[in-house]
């Protein structure tokens, strides 16, 4: 049975910076993020854009897996809606069956957006992905905000 978990979080960023990070530049800006968690990532298929494919090779941070392959299953510019699901390797060799992460971004200010993420998984053990999801964004956040690209 796939479950879900939700929460929100308010960032200090404009919501088409953190749009076009999410999009069209997530390859390039996850590996300088976070450098010791993912070394690499490259486009497989795709613009960005839906059905997109992306591989993400883990730093040495990560011991426990070495790669993870998501595609984009929503991807929706007019309301700044991004989903990706894990397709190969990561959380789906720990366990999951399934597992999606859905981020809506909203404007709350000039430069302040609120994000809506949605965990929806499927995994015979009960589990708490919330965590690494909401440090993921604070490192997105960080980045941009330091006016890195």
């Amino acid at each position: 049975m796939i479950k879900e978990v939700k929460t929100q979080v308010n960032v200090g960023v404009e919501v088409d910076v953190l749009w076009k990070a999410f999009g069209k530049d997530l390859k390039d800006i996850v590996p300088k993020m976070m450098p010791n968690l993912v070394k690499d990532a490259d486009m497989l298929e795709g613009d960005g854009g839906l059905n997109t494919v992306y591989i993400f090779n883990f730093g040495p941070d990560i011991k426990t897996m070495t790669y993870q392959k998501e595609r984009v299953t929503e991807f929706d510019e007019f309301v700044h809606r991004i989903g990706l699901e894990v397709i190969e390797g990561g959380h789906l060799n720990h366990g999951f069956s399934h597992y999606k992460t859905t981020f809506q971004f909203t404007s709350t200010g000039e430069q302040e957006t609120l994000i809506d993420v949605t965990i929806s998984y499927e995994s015979q053990v009960e589990v708490d992905t919330m965590p690494s999801t909401l440090v993921f964004i604070k490192h997105m956040e960080n980045f941009l905000m330091n006016g890195a690209t």
